[in-house]
């Protein structure tokens, strides 16, 4: 019996079976092709380093695009450290003005290049890329960088007055990550949408109570929520006021490092009244004492073991958002988040009161959704 020896591409595949806890198993093939052994030994380094999921999903997924690209771009793969005429050209395939692309095609990305990518699925959007997906994927290399122990010229005088004058040239607004906010009015709606008896009606009931009662959550920390994570508090008065007004049922979600906490934070949370209500009924009817709090549920309403995937949060919001009436493409997981900061500023909650709940540590961030009820709601704008 002959033994075939693998290909270095399986092999790579073999080595990202490690992670694939945290890389989608649909792009590991993809992955092993468009990586390199070094990459891949990095990223491993990374996961045991106890780099947040996110992040190193992200990394991964930055990184695959730079090999692709690079390949595309000079026939060779990425060089580490990056010269930084690499970086510049970086910049000027991804960030140019479509008016002068327009009049001259060599202008930005070279059609080669583009048609490679797009057959690799890596490209799918006309024109620029948005600012800030090149100065994130800069942001990667440059961490990717430090971490083989190397130095680039990403802080080059060059390369910062490149990406300011091709933000400008590429004149893309920002776009938010949700169109629309999911405000209490749209919440109604979605509830009503999930108001069966069916189980999974439950558990999106639950989702959608927890995740914008809770300060607007993450996707990402809506799905790594766990039972051990909830923890039953003393109940709280309707009315604080009141001594009378009658008692709400009250929750402490601990949600360890978030997106913006440093290592050693341990942020949590509260949940009063109706989405506490929600989330126990739910863990009631599917039966779940430990492990991950929102699952998936099989079409004969079996539930799973497995958690609930980020991008499944996204879908089951947008699912419920046509169920409602309303248009998917207008909304997104983080509407909740901006939803939750929006119903707050419209109620006149006072800022720093909303910021302890949502967790955002930018009160610039915060204060923006602020800034647009105020706008809307001032008579200025009438």
């Amino acid at each position: 019996m002959t033994i075939v020896p693998s290909t270095p591409i399986a092999s790579r595949a073999e080595e990202l079976d490690a992670l694939d806890a945290i890389l989608p198993f649909n792009r590991r093939d993809q992955l092993a092709a468009l990586l390199t052994d070094d990459d891949v030994a990095t990223l491993k380094h990374l996961a045991q380093e106890g780099m947040g999921e996110n992040t190193l999903r992200a990394l991964a997924s930055d990184l695959g695009y730079l090999e692709a690209w690079c390949h595309l771009a000079t026939g060779a793969p990425l060089p580490w450290p990056a010269p930084e005429a690499l970086l510049l050209k970086f910049v000027a395939h991804h960030l140019w003005d479509p008016v002068k692309r327009a009049e001259d095609p060599a202008h930005g990305m070279p059609a080669d290049v583009e048609v490679g990518l797009r057959a690799e699925r890596l490209l799918r959007s006309p024109g620029p890329h948005a600012p800030g997906t090149v100065q994130r994927r800069l942001t990667s290399w440059s961490i990717l960088t430090r971490w083989r122990g190397l130095s680039g010229a990403f802080g080059a005088p060059s390369l910062k007055s490149a990406l300011r004058l091709a933000v400008r040239a590429s004149a893309r607004p920002r776009q938010r990550k949700s169109k629309k906010a999911v405000t209490l009015d749209i919440l109604t709606k979605l509830l009503e949408a999930c108001a069966g008896d069916r189980l999974v009606d439950a558990r999106d009931r639950a989702l959608l109570l927890a995740a914008f009662a809770s300060g607007g959550r993450r996707r990402s920390e809506v799905a790594a929520l766990r039972v051990e994570d909830l923890a039953d508090e003393e109940p709280v008065r309707a009315n604080p006021a009141d001594e009378n007004s009658p008692p709400l049922p009250c929750l402490s979600i601990r949600l360890g490092r978030t997106k913006t906490a440093a290592a050693d934070d341990d942020e949590h949370v509260l949940l009063v009244g109706r989405p506490v209500t929600a989330l126990k009924s739910w863990l009631a009817e599917a039966q779940i004492k430990d492990g991950p709090v929102f699952r998936r549920i099989d079409q004969w309403g079996n539930v799973d073991r497995r958690a609930l995937t980020p991008q499944s949060i996204n879908l089951i919001l947008k699912a419920r958002c046509e169920q409602a009436g309303l248009d998917p493409a207008l909304f997104s997981a983080h509407g909740l988040r901006s939803g939750y900061l929006t119903e707050a500023a419209n109620r006149s909650i006072p800022l720093p009161e909303a910021m302890q709940q949502s967790l955002h540590k930018s009160v610039t961030q915060a204060a923006s959704y602020y800034n647009n009820a105020e706008r809307k709601n001032g008579r200025a704008a009438r």
